[in-house]
């Protein structure tokens, strides 16, 4: 494959902008005709350009000149599926079954006649361009009054319809157990049936299901030998004199670190200092690259895991627990090798200074958030405070710059969208016990302010410095997006004259702080943050759309983000003297990998964190059955309504069940029942009994108690 070979391809077609005679562009490419036709083989094969016949000639076009998409198939129903279009412009496309050409969810494709039908845009799959990965997961199913002996699937994702085992392919499964297995197309049948490879166990278990989840991700959960002996290695290398020579000996300054209670991998600590005219503010960072080295396994394995992933009952790291746990833990008491970002700020929170420090710390104390927000509450007990003696005034003093970064931040536009984070407690048995609703105190978003802070000043470094670098980046919302939020927020009773394309992040902050005072404040955060592009990471220095900075990345977490560990190599080379265009030719390519890797872990870690909290929300909910709560209304859909209640979980109630009703859903705020006139809007209190929880499912079910509470 020629890289360059391809480009030339693809720009020539780019400029003629219309199908191209074949042999019309093998002379405009002036290759000879082998490499010629190795370029095109291999960028049809990637479905970037297509050939087209037309009688004995041959034409070939991009995709988009002909009306042709890029999707990836998210969901099959035996009849049908739908694919996601690249083009996040264009909403999903139905792909009738005849016109399927086999293709399975995970599948990336070509489609061709694409029209707009009534109820979307419709089409025909041209191609398989990549095939997922033919595994799925899912619960076996052995009903007796089936026809098929050895049972079925119901898949976890993809598939709409239960998909039936092979004979003899059931691998002595039990009916209702948590099952992985291989799915293929039969050609004869024009089917897609299953085989199971692997029994996790009973699907009444959210642990169980949460193993089925990160087998199903292909998240590695166990480190490979050769990983572990480096990471022994690496953890035992003594913190000599010499290195210590090297580095900004930071020792006996007051220094210290503040996490939740049950952390382990501590790898940021900071220290304030309040100057004449300012602050002097220090984030001291694990040197993870300093024990990572390129090219080891252990950095390959870093890269390939990209990012820690947190689930209620485990945390499956991205370093092995000697380095994540030990020699990079920032632990009270001892030396630690850290990277420090030293800034200066004016008596207005203004960073006029920066620089950045290979650096050995003791820290003083390890803090704890509930603790910390206890002390700036003053509400400490004397035991507390004595714990904290050492950092005393360093605590205050971090309190007020944080006060006034936080006030900026809320200045230029810096959205505070307001989540569910939910909080699981388990049992010895792994068994959810208790939900609710995580809570942030002062402590929380203190060091919050001072990560970002110190985040920008590595970007601004290495964009000033112009070496090749890994940016989080977040874009400005697409107009489509937009439109969808000004129908609901109007339909709110909020002003949308300012959500159109070219939005700033004020006009959005306005949006959410009005809501706020109103029954609307989740859904509008929600409906703000879906308009939005995903958060990601770059080597092109785009911008964070979201926290209002033109220059962004992630520098403070190099134990748990790879990125993180990525920029730490990078800048270790420019704070060594290392020439810059030696830094580019070192480093460009590792930036543009380490950015895309980066970007697909995250998402991948994401999707497995979000799924396996559903599991581990209905086991909860399956001890209380019947039970009364009052919940808001979060949601509408044309079958009914999502209700949240007060700790935190979502479920759902089934208005089509109702014989007796007719609901018409407005398709923004409110269902309207046209023979008795109720109705039910977003934000509404309403009185709800816990119908079912289905574990295996993760789904909560609720219904409607007769007497409403008033809408607030």
């Amino acid at each position: 494959m020629n890289k360059e070979d391809n480009q030339l391809i693809m720009d020539i077609l780019n400029q003629q902008g219309e199908p191209v005679d074949r042999k019309e562009l093998w002379l405009m490419s002036q290759m000879d005709t082998e490499a010629f036709n190795n370029a095109v083989s291999f960028l049809e094969s990637k479905g970037d350009i297509v050939t087209l016949k037309e009688g004995k000639n041959k034409k070939i076009a991009l995709p988009k000149d002909i009306c042709y998409l890029k999707a990836t198939i998210v969901r099959h129903s035996g009849g049908f599926c739908f694919a996601h279009p690249e083009d996040e412009s264009v909403s999903d496309v139905f792909i009738h079954g005849a016109d399927d050409k086999g293709a399975m969810p995970g599948d990336l494709v070509l489609l061709k006649n694409i029209t707009m039908e009534a109820k979307g845009p419709a089409g025909a799959v041209h191609k398989i361009i990549e095939k997922g990965s033919r595994v799925i997961t899912g619960i076996y199913m052995k009903n007796p009054l089936m026809h098929n002996k050895d049972g079925f699937i119901e898949a976890d994702n993809g598939f709409a319809q239960a998909l039936p085992i092979v004979k003899g392919g059931s691998l002595k499964a039990k009916n209702g157990d948590k099952v992985k297995a291989a799915v293929a197309f039969d050609q004869k049948t024009k089917k897609i049936n299953a085989r199971v490879i692997k029994i996790y166990g009973k699907a009444d278990s959210a642990k169980i299901c949460a193993d089925a989840i990160i087998d199903a991700a292909g998240i590695p959960a166990k480190f490979t030998v050769p990983v572990k002996k480096e990471a022994a290695l690496a953890a035992a290398m003594p913190i000599t004199e010499e290195e210590i020579s090297k580095r900004l000996d930071l020792r006996d300054q007051p220094i210290f670190t503040i996490d939740g209670a049950d952390a382990k991998d501590l790898d940021d600590a900071i220290s304030v200092k309040k100057l004449e005219k300012g602050w002097e503010l220090g984030v001291h960072i694990a040197d993870v690259s300093h024990y990572v080295r390129e090219g080891t396994h252990l950095d390959e394995s870093a890269m390939d895991r990209g990012t820690s992933v947190y689930f209620a009952d485990r945390v499956i790291p991205m370093l092995p627990v000697e380095i994540s746990n030990g020699c990079c833990s920032l632990n009270a008491g001892t030396k630690k090798l850290t990277f420090s970002a030293i800034m200066t700020l004016d008596e207005k929170a203004e960073l006029v200074d920066y620089r950045f420090e290979k650096s050995v710390i003791e820290s003083k104390v390890r803090g704890v958030y509930s603790e910390v927000n206890e002390i700036i509450s003053g509400t400490a007990s004397d035991e507390i405070k004595e714990k904290y003696a050492e950092v005393y005034e360093e605590i205050f003093a971090a309190q007020e710059l944080a006060e006034l970064l936080k006030a900026k931040a809320k200045q230029r536009g810096e959205l505070e969208i307001e989540s569910t984070e939910l909080k699981f407690v388990l049992d010895e048995n792994g068994v959810c016990i208790d939900v609710s609703e995580r809570e942030r105190g002062q402590a929380e978003e203190l060091i919050e302010q001072f990560m970002i802070m110190a985040n920008r000043a590595a970007a601004l470094y290495a964009k000033s410095a112009g070496i090749p670098f890994v940016y989080r980046v977040h874009e400005a919302p697409e107009p489509e997006k937009l439109e969808t939020l000004a129908n609901l927020a109007a339909a709110c009773g909020f002003n949308v004259r300012r959500l159109k394309e070219g939005v700033h992040q004020t006009d959005l902050a306005t949006l959410i702080n009005k809501a706020k005072e109103t029954p609307y404040s989740r859904i509008i955060s929600t409906q703000v943050l879906r308009s939005m592009a995903k958060a990601r990471y770059d080597h092109r220095p785009l911008g964070h759309f979201g926290l209002s900075l033109e220059d962004y990345c992630h520098f403070t977490s190099p134990i748990r983000r790879y990125p993180d560990t990525s920029i730490h190599r990078i800048l270790t080379d420019l704070i060594s003297g290392v020439p810059v265009d030696e830094i580019g030719r070192k480093f460009d390519g590792f930036a543009k990998e380490s950015a895309k890797m980066s970007s697909e872990r995250e998402l991948r870690a994401m999707r497995a964190e979000r799924d396996s909290e559903k599991f581990y929300a209905a086991e909860y909910m399956t001890k209380h059955i019947g039970e009364i709560h009052d919940g808001v209304v979060s949601g509408i859909t044309n079958k009914g309504l999502f209700v949240a209640i007060e700790n935190g979980i979502e479920g759902f109630v089934n208005l089509t069940e109702d014989e007796k009703a007719f609901f018409e859903y407005n398709g923004t705020t409110t269902t309207k029942d046209r023979k008795s006139g109720v109705s039910y809007s977003i934000g509404d209190i309403v009185t709800i009994e816990v119908k079912a929880a289905e574990i295996a499912l993760g789904t909560v079910d609720f219904t409607l108690c007769k007497e409403r509470k008033d809408i607030l």
